[in-house]
């Protein structure tokens, strides 16, 4: 099943879960309101690591259940995000949530090498869209983790964005790599890697994609857009995932669908041994909430 919209994939999670969450330091509000949904949806069941007497006293405050939750307490927040991962590697949790603790800290923890998260992959950013009276989900990669991608690293980046497409059903994700026009420019080094890329895919160093570019947003994302400016491609205008340059890049295009679009951002961190959910401090509990639901799905 292609899913399309945020309730079919809370349906799909709800029959692949429930999972087991490690949740690193979620003394804040947003945090616990979208935790204590899920827990009462049966999303999922929840280890909250932490200051105890904090997280307590902000579900007090909120008035939030916090029943059937296990909480353990580890005041100091690295400690937090290091026990999280200890839980994940001894099995005891399937997921890791970032809840008050710094991103860099919680995913450092992550790459700990006693740990043994690692898998040898490459750690990526995929955030997950819906948009107001847009007809499917849009896939943005990466806008948060590599801050400026090699070619090496873009063929990973695309190819976590690319599974991640596959386990919400979309059996063939078409792949914008984006640029500022679609044109190949010895000038712009991201016009010959997104060529590339396109290439790559075409011989198969990328699987289990439909991959193009250079493509400008609009080229992308608009079918009519692509007929006027003459481009024939099996991307353009329908794509899935949209491939950003760097981080800085796809930080902007991700704020820009969540304040001009009126979009909301779900996001996972993938290529660990488990999904890493690492949701914005401003983005609100059901944002938080369907990022557990697509962590679930994925941890499936």
């Amino acid at each position: 099943m292609k899913i399309t919209n945020y309730h079919e994939l809370t349906e799909e999670a709800l029959k692949a879960g429930p999972g087991t969450i490690g949740v690193a330091w979620p003394d804040e509000h947003e945090v616990l309101l979208a935790i204590a949904e899920a827990n009462e949806m049966g999303l999922a069941r929840f280890l909250l690591v932490g200051d105890v007497s904090k997280i307590r006293a902000q579900a007090e405050t909120h008035q939030i259940d916090l029943a059937g939750m296990t909480l353990i307490d580890e005041p100091d927040p690295q400690s937090a995000a290091l026990r999280v991962m200890r839980l994940i590697a001894a099995g005891k949790a399937g997921i890791a949530m970032k809840g008050r603790v710094e991103t860099r800290v919680f995913l450092h923890s992550a790459l700990d090498k006693e740990i043994g998260l690692r898998t040898g992959r490459l750690l990526s950013h995929v955030a997950v869209f819906e948009i107001p009276n847009y007809p499917r989900l849009i896939f943005v990669s990466d806008a948060g983790v590599v801050i400026l991608p090699t070619l090496e690293q873009k063929v990973e980046i695309v190819q976590n964005a690319v599974e991640v497409a596959h386990k919400i059903g979309i059996e063939k994700p078409k792949v914008a790599i984006l640029g500022a026009n679609e044109m190949v420019n010895p000038k712009l080094p991201v016009s010959l890697d997104a060529a590339s890329l396109s290439k790559m895919a075409d011989r198969g160093q990328i699987k289990g994609a439909l991959v193009d570019g250079p493509l400008a947003l609009d080229n992308a994302v608009s079918v009519e857009a692509a007929r006027i400016k003459g481009i024939v491609s099996p991307v353009a205008g329908e794509a899935d995932i949209l491939i950003t340059p760097d981080l800085e890049s796809g930080n902007m295009l991700a704020k820009s669908i969540t304040y001009f679009a009126g979009g909301t951002m779900i996001g996972v961190v993938v290529g660990a041994k488990a999904p890493l959910i690492v949701t914005s401090r401003s983005d609100g509990h059901r944002a938080k909430l369907m990022s557990i639901a697509l962590s679930v799905l994925l941890a499936k």
